[in-house]
């Protein structure tokens, strides 16, 4: 056998000494204890930055400025079973040692000299934190000794808790992991809270040797060190035999998790606002973070490359956003994933609307089933067209906002006014965007003007909150922050009713079952954006799809691809369906025949319908215009989509032809779909029954 070596046995014999001597206070109180005070952890770069949610569930969290993750930590966020393995494998008289513990030096140097070799270490929690606190590059006895002076120290400043908490957020576990906390995300995807026996005795290994024993490089090794852990832990009866057996069973996982990264556009604007904080609390809820990041991710798989969806979720009574999802993939450049769409400029399309049918309801000027015309009509050289081109005639005003007719919608915003519906935004906190000329026109009710998706979900919070548009806000109120909720009467709580009765019997996607909402879609010019929206009695969810550089997505719609993923959104959520308010005094379903005669029609500028109607002009086609360069979407399969071609004026039927082929038989309708060959210079024509005719080049390119 190797003799023990003479510089091992003398450092080792003046180890002892030395712990003995401080042990016993031998040295002077003012050089022990009254000179030093343990670093702080409560500067910014010290910790990680942590994200939470109303609960206090990690979100998101931040590497320090070293790269590391170390997260704050107390003993309550660690399972009680983690700290008694700890404590009978580290340093079993924790709680009874001054910081250098004498019976283990005696112990330890005994041991190496029965041995003729170092059997076990007699550092303590300690002085094992006061390594941590002042990390040196080389081990000798003079560190060995300041080390024991500092963990004498140490004890002097801090409870037995507080230097527990602060051994269990520094100590290393592999990498650029330090703390539990980080280690049992990384290691077991969760929080210490909840470890079970085997992955609380892996935990209690690492420390030992973080690099070695790291699960995700040398399983085996760690397999072996918490074994050891885990029959010394039966040897101090800290656990039961059996227990040991069945936790020394199980595998041991060699995967590394990432850590949360939750609501990333919402962390890093939480983070940019506020360097010098810690810990940033948010009103999100996590499980439905994680449902509505789930339903984005999937929900982009049916779409190309470069599309990109946006959610919120919001509670109408407090204002809180419950959950935002600014893009599926925060690092996708396809998708520019960075670009947070929640807050982005967008024109809505139909998804304004309801808001023209309430303040309609709120002057009188209709009720849900008085007759309104939808037929062609010119509003001083504004003409707008329904989408699909077809008219439906005379209609009741609840059928025409049901199918998102253009013309009724028209119509009534003329009577009640723009500017007058414009005022009701602003008064209710939501920022609009107008054309260069500052002037609210017509237009603005088919989508011509930007707002937000979330500035769009709180005017919607007035159709779940009788009336009353509530301030989104994703910080929680605290009585002191500003962030109490606030509302404004948007639409009489009469008003407010008739629309939600009007779209709660929309009929929903094909696929999509009832979930008890009621919701409207809409889609902005050139199919640049696909919306929906949709509440119950307490929550709503808005929808944004499109692509974040503001690029055509032919055929993108909002009933084809926003609301199915509305529906999905309410359905995985969890969410228990809310009842809408019931009706208020005043707001009754009536019939037709049961309304004033005044009522019973609504007739533009007091005139009679037929005036309201323009000769018949010869076709023109409006989608592709002329000149157009039109990008080819394709499917996620590579097939192409077809391009989608509309007309309007002419009289039916129509006969479509693209360089000089029919696409297809002659129909009534004024829309139809055509698939190119390919990319290229292509000629479309359109020609009417009395055979007049129209044509446009494009050009026609692959999506990069």
């Amino acid at each position: 056998m190797k003799p023990i070596s003479r510089r091992v046995l003398k450092g080792t014999a003046a180890a002892v000494l030395t712990g003995v001597l401080l042990t016993a206070a031998a040295i002077p109180a003012f050089f022990v204890f009254d000179h030093y005070n343990p670093p702080p952890l409560d500067r910014a770069g010290d910790v990680s930055v942590e994200v939470v949610d109303a609960d206090g569930k990690l979100l998101r969290a931040f590497a320090t400025s070293q790269d590391r993750w170390r997260l704050r930590t107390s003993l309550n966020d660690v399972d009680q079973e983690f700290q008694k393995l700890l404590i009978a494998y580290e340093d079993q008289r924790f709680w009874t040692h001054p910081g250098v513990d004498a019976k283990a030096i005696l112990r330890a140097f005994g041991q190496m000299v029965a041995n003729r070799r170092i059997v076990s270490g007699a550092s303590t929690i300690t002085m094992q934190l006061a390594r941590l606190l002042e990390p040196r590059e080389h081990r000798s006895f003079k560190s060995k000794l300041l080390q024991m002076v500092r963990a004498l120290q140490i004890e002097r400043r801090l409870t037995k808790e507080q230097i527990l908490e602060r051994y269990l957020m520094l100590a290393p576990y592999g990498g650029n992991l330090e703390g539990v906390r980080a280690a049992s995300l990384a290691y077991f995807d969760k929080e210490p809270k909840g470890l079970t026996l085997g992955q609380s005795a892996l935990l209690v290994a690492l420390p030992q040797s973080p690099e070695r024993r790291r699960p995700d490089r040398f399983p085996d090794t760690a397999r072996t060190a918490r074994n050891t852990v885990l029959a010394r832990a039966a040897a101090a009866r800290v656990i039961a035999p059996g227990e040991v057996e069945r936790a020394a069973a199980t595998s041991v996982s060699s995967t590394r998790f990432a850590l949360p990264h939750h609501a990333a556009h919402l962390a890093e604007r939480m983070v940019r606002s506020d360097r010098g904080t810690t810990q940033h609390r948010v009103t999100l809820k996590r499980h439905l973070q994680r449902s509505l990041e789930d339903v984005a991710r999937d929900a982009v798989r049916r779409f190309g490359d470069k599309v990109s969806v946006a959610l919120v979720l919001a509670d109408a009574h407090t204002g809180r956003i419950l959950a935002e999802v600014g893009s599926p993939d925060y690092l996708s450049v396809e998708r520019a994933g960075w670009v947070d769409m929640t807050n982005a400029v967008r024109s809505p399309g139909s998804a304004l609307k309801p808001f023209i049918y309430g303040l309609a309801f709120e002057e009188g000027v209709v009720r849900p089933e008085t007759l309104i015309v939808d037929r062609p009509a010119n509003f001083s050289g504004y003409r707008p067209q329904n989408f699909d081109l077809q008219y439906q005639g005379e209609i009741s005003v609840r059928k025409a906002l049901q199918l998102s007719l253009n013309v009724p919608a028209v119509h009534l915003l003329e009577a009640v006014g723009p500017a007058r519906l414009m005022a009701k935004f602003r008064k209710a906190g939501v920022s609009t965007v107008l054309p260069r000329s500052g002037r609210p026109g017509l237009a603005i009710g088919l989508g011509g003007v930007g707002v937000s998706l979330k500035g769009l979900t709180q005017l919607y919070t007035a159709l779940a909150n009788a009336g009353r548009a509530t301030s989104l806000h994703n910080r929680p109120s605290d009585g002191r922050s500003g962030y109490e909720t606030e509302d404004t009467v948007l639409l009489q709580p009469d008003a407010a009713w008739h629309v939600t009765d009007i779209l709660s019997g929309t009929p929903p996607p094909t696929g999509a079952g009832r979930a008890g909402i009621a919701y409207k879609t809409g889609t902005s010019y050139g199919y640049r954006d696909a919306w929906s929206f949709g509440y119950d009695g307490r929550h709503v969810i808005g929808i944004w799809v499109g692509r974040a550089d503001n690029g055509p997505v032919p055929g993108l719609t909002g009933r084809s691809a926003a609301a199915p993923i509305l529906f999905e959104a309410f359905a995985r959520t969890g969410l228990a369906p809310v009842p809408f308010a019931p009706a208020p005094p005043g707001a009754l379903r009536t019939a037709h025949g049961e309304l004033p005669i005044t009522l019973q029609r609504f007739t533009p500028d007091g005139m009679a319908f037929t005036n309201t109607q323009t000769p018949e002009p010869a076709p023109q086609i409006i989608y592709p215009p002329a000149g157009a360069r039109v990008v080819l979407g394709a499917t996620a399969t590579g097939q192409p989509l077809p391009l989608v071609m509309k007309l309007q004026d002419g009289r039916p039927p129509f006969r479509w032809l693209a360089n000089g082929k029919i696409v297809a038989p002659s129909s009534r309708r004024r829309t139809t779909t055509w698939t190119p060959d390919g990319a290229g210079y292509s000629t479309l024509t359109v020609i009417d029954s009395g055979g007049r005719a129209a044509s446009v080049n494009v050009f026609l390119q692959s999506e990069e």
